[in-house]
């Protein structure tokens, strides 16, 4: 697959994360496999995102986003993996232009797909498994044979994999490596638009990535990089946030105190030391001096 080059500038105390991971997916799913009608779709899908892949490669990033968008709402809606490329190529674009918001939503819309996609496809397996067994069950009969320890050591390996464990396998990867590429997109967005809900969700995102074993040596770098400068800015935020709460709940307070001749100031939280709980006093003439 060709890569594409990167753009980007780096902001002052963060991590730069311009990697390969926001180069898009440039695959085209063979259509063959489909029924006419659906082919006909994918085949219409695949030919707006070639023309979206083109429009990346040249920096047109808003055209971009148009045609993979196109190429979205022609493929059919129950192709989740096909979809789950289009968003990721999506938030792609959104990086680009900084559009974290939009980038977000695009890599949590290609994650979710994937997601429905692994559940499905292990029900499936399951299913599979249940039907095996009960073939060979009814293969067996009743009778059963026994074999000795030495002649089931000498009995050649089944360990084979078959076309449709094969090809079982290559989607796993495939769903891996879409899935990478989304949450790597995903928590650049939200470590760049920042706050606290955002950054721990980076923090979330890149711990899911730091026990991911397909991540190339750059990447592996970045996530190791934000889980070290994450967590203070992270805390930072909520302290911040935290203090601006409280900075709005006492004038609600005040103002509903105010007609009674009272305001927040009369009211102190005391912290037991003991329990770790808090107990309030009222003072009249409000905190001592």
């Amino acid at each position: 697959m060709a890569d594409i080059a990167q753009m980007g500038e780096k902001k002052p105390n963060q991590t730069p994360i311009h990697t390969e991971n926001q180069d898009v997916e440039e695959e085209l799913i063979a259509s063959e496999k489909f029924p006419p009608e659906e082919a006909s779709l994918l085949g219409e899908s695949n030919e707006k995102k070639s023309e979206a892949n083109a429009l990346f490669s040249s920096a047109q990033y808003e055209n971009a986003i148009t045609k993979y968008e196109e190429a979205a709402s022609v493929c059919p809606h129950y192709l989740d993996y096909e979809l789950a490329v289009l968003k990721s190529n999506i938030a792609a674009c959104h990086l680009k232009l900084e559009q974290w918001k939009e980038a977000i939503k695009a890599a949590t819309d290609s994650i979710d797909g994937l997601a429905r996609l692994e559940r499905a496809e292990s029900a499936d397996k399951e299913h599979e498994e249940k039907e095996k067994q009960q073939k060979e069950a009814e293969e067996d009969g009743v009778e059963e044979e026994i074999v000795s320890s030495g002649a089931q050591k000498s009995a050649p390996p089944t360990s084979e994999e078959t076309a449709i464990e094969i090809a079982r396998r290559k989607r796993h990867e495939d769903i891996l490596r879409i899935r990478a590429k989304a949450l790597m997109r995903r928590a650049r967005a939200r470590s760049e638009l920042g706050g606290w809900s955002n950054l721990a969700g980076a923090e979330e995102d890149y711990k899911v990535l730091s026990a991911m074993t397909n991540l190339s040596l750059a990447d592996r770098k970045i996530v190791q990089a934000q889980l070290r400068t994450l967590p203070p800015r992270t805390k930072a935020a909520q302290e911040k946030e935290m203090s601006e709460m409280w900075g709005k709940l006492k004038d609600l307070g005040n103002g509903i105190l105010k007609p009674f001749g009272l305001s927040t100031d009369n009211f102190k939280m005391v912290k037991d030391e003991r329990t770790g709980g808090y107990s309030m006093n009222f003072s009249q003439n409000g905190p001592s001096q």
